[in-house]
């Protein structure tokens, strides 16, 4: 036991080779301990729901996705909210929906916000110990929190219920906080939009919509999302009439093999230079604008200064717009009926194919053109094969404005919450001296982190953006970074066009975070300062003309 900085300090130490630093300021010494803060509350809650392992792809976790849901419904009624589970199509997760009604009488009458989240997580298989502990237990280490949905989506829900509640003990809660929480995100949101069209009279009207389903740019600097790529998923598949055959007996220029079939028509998907080459398909796309190519430079110049082996600025900038603005097209698996290692030309083959849209494209009017030209391509193969095309999950692109009421509110909150400030330093549990160092190797889809190891305790500067400006104490005040993003989330388009109100997205995680991958992470002070920056947007909004 030590005082440091006038807290008492309890240091504890382990068989996982690290030491942890313990705030026992609040302990009582003689009458038990103190009344658990929300933050605490919060920590347990989210260890609670870490633990169901909510997997909704995996047939097996079904009974555990139903106890998810049912373990959300009773932790909203628990903590003031109306709640229950709205009963989904097809057998499908169902949507948890909950509402924390406003306190006294509002200021503008119906005002009402929807917060859209998901309790499903993608699997998290752990037979190769992979893992530094079990996925579906909840562990802290070097002032981050692991396991599987720490990131996506569990902690930021939790953290903006936590905030509605703070609010609600306050009684400075000044409109509706609607939640729908659903469980098939992962799985392209089956069955969600019906639950949702079912339910309208129950959900009532809403004025905005909020989510928090993705992450920074890097481990530094906060972002707030204003665009995201909309995706068709398509199987195509070439079926011979002869089953699976020997290559060497069977096999002669005179047949057609279904591969060679699939390789064709899959071939007149892009050119030589990886351009899309459905005809039409990008006419659609919007031209870049002056203040977009202004953002992209900003961004890209910012994260270059900050570390120069990201490469040249303006290569980064191409980069970011060619995921974020600019559509795509991936061929992300073959199937064949063959067995593998073998010589068999196989009867039946398929590819699985995924086109990411931008705004100003419609899911339909791509699937219409894809079906279109791979027909084409294979009715001039004048094969004697089958095709079959089959158009899977879709979502729409979505693209906010950045200087719509939520958006700027969220903006204010973010910068307040963040900073200004000439750094911050964080302290949590640091490793023992002489000992081996458990290896979590970071990860993220992105190449911003740098390759960083994330877990220095030393000062953390605080975040400078490219909007930088000396504030009156001489520190630096900056803004968050407005950004786009290449993935799709289904139900953000949904949303604003069925209840006729703007969506905003407040990426909660580091890019370091590694959600979908081994040893899901989420910093607790992104936790904290998320649960933070909702509790002020709710209770702004409202205020708002």
């Amino acid at each position: 036991m030590t005082v440091h900085q006038g807290k008492l300090i309890y240091v504890t130490g382990g068989s996982d080779d690290c030491i942890a630093e313990w705030d026992v300021g609040r302990v009582k010494t003689g009458g038990g301990r103190s009344k658990p803060t929300n933050n605490e509350r919060l920590l347990n809650s989210l260890s609670e729901l870490v633990a169901i392992p909510t997997v909704s792809s995996k047939p097996e976790f079904a009974h555990d996705c139903r106890r998810g849901a049912s373990w959300l419904k009773g932790c909203f009624k628990d903590l003031g909210a109306d709640a229950e589970t709205l009963s989904t199509t097809d057998n499908t997760n169902p949507v948890v929906y909950a509402r924390f009604r406003s306190d006294g009488m509002q200021r503008k009458k119906g005002r009402t916000l929807l917060f859209y989240g998901h309790y499903d997580v993608v699997p998290a298989d752990n037979e190769g110990q992979s893992w530094v502990w079990d996925p579906f237990e909840m562990r802290g280490l070097n002032g981050y929190l692991y396991g599987r949905g720490v990131t996506d989506n569990k902690g930021p829900l939790l953290a903006a219920l936590y905030a509605v509640v703070e609010l609600k003990a306050a009684k400075s809660l000044q409109m509706d906080v609607v939640f729908l929480i659903e469980g098939e995100e992962e799985c392209g949101s089956k069955g969600f939009q019906e639950a949702v069209l079912a339910n309208k009279d129950l959900i009532g009207d809403i004025d905005w919509i909020l989510l928090a389903n993705s992450y920074w740019l890097d481990d530094d600097m906060p972002c707030l999302t204003y665009g995201l790529r909309g995706v068709v998923h398509a199987t195509v598949q070439v079926t011979s009439k002869r089953p699976n055959v020997h290559s060497g007996i069977d096999g002669s220029q005179g047949e057609n093999e279904a591969m060679q079939d699939l390789i064709k028509i899959l071939a007149v998907l892009t050119k030589s230079n990886g351009k899309i080459a459905i005809p039409g398909f990008d006419e659609d796309v919007l031209p870049l604008t002056l203040a977009e190519e202004r953002n992209y430079v900003a961004i890209s110049d910012a994260l270059v200064s900050r570390d120069p082996s990201r490469g040249d600025a303006q290569v980064l900038a191409q980069k970011l717009q060619a995921r974020w603005r600019e559509p795509s097209l991936t061929i992300s698996r073959l199937n064949s009926s063959a067995p593998a290692g073998t010589s068999v030309i196989p009867q039946t083959v398929s590819a699985d194919l995924s086109l990411r849209l931008v705004p100003n494209q419609t899911t339909a009017a791509v699937q219409k053109a894809l079906k279109r030209v791979l027909s084409t391509a294979f009715e001039k193969l004048n094969s004697l094969n089958n095709l079959t095309i089959v158009l899977a999950n879709a979502a729409e692109p979505w693209l906010g404005d950045p200087a719509n009421e939520i958006f700027q509110t969220l903006e204010e909150a973010v910068v307040d919450v963040w900073g200004p400030q000439a750094a911050h330093t964080r302290r949590g549990s640091v490793h023992a001296g002489g000992q081996k160092k458990r290896a979590i190797t970071p990860g993220t889809s992105d190449s911003l982190t740098g390759n960083s190891d994330h877990h220095s305790q030393a000062t953390v500067e605080s975040p400078i953006s490219p909007t930088s400006s000396a504030s009156p104490a001489g520190q630096r005040s900056w803004r968050p970074f407005f950004i786009r993003e290449g993935g799709s989330i289904p139900a953000i388009r949904f949303l604003e066009k069925e209840f006729k109100a703007p969506a905003a997205h407040l990426p909660c995680g580091q890019a370091s975070d590694k959600a979908h991958l081994d040893n899901e992470r989420l910093r607790l002070s992104n936790l904290y300062k998320s649960k933070e920056i909702f509790k002020q947007v709710f209770k702004a909004l409202p205020m708002k003309q």
